[in-house]
């Protein structure tokens, strides 16, 4: 699972496993230490009707609605995103979507990812 946070935004990319252990077991989380801290950033399946986000305890917790993931893996729905208002009017982007294999050379292993579908 990727993050990216820029400003008032946060995306999640996932994995093909990753969409597939979300589907099943409605939580995936990944941490990553910086020796004296650590950041934790999550997505959870919910009973409410859009996406949430919550930082609690270092944590990013992405809230999405179940109904969203159900087959999620299966069918072509790139991904979703919503903005949650926030208490001084201004409001976060939130995005979780599937990973695709770039177009271009990377030094990254992307067989768990997507076929891009813009290499058809």
């Amino acid at each position: 699972m990727k993050i990216r946070i820029h400003r008032n935004s946060v995306r999640f990319r996932l994995s093909k496993t990753e969409v597939s252990l979300l589907e099943n077991e409605g939580y995936l989380e990944e941490i990553t230490d910086f020796g004296s801290a650590q950041l934790r950033y999550a997505i959870a399946e919910s009973a409410g009707a859009d996406l949430q986000a919550r930082f609690e305890q270092n944590k990013i917790t992405l809230d999405v609605p179940g109904k969203l993931l159900a087959g999620w893996g299966a069918n072509n729905t790139v991904g979703f995103e919503g903005n949650m208002l926030l208490g001084d009017g201004s409001s976060l982007f939130m995005l979780i979507e599937k990973d695709f294999k770039c177009l271009d050379n990377v030094d990254e292993d992307q067989s768990d990812n997507y076929d891009n579908p813009k290499s058809c």
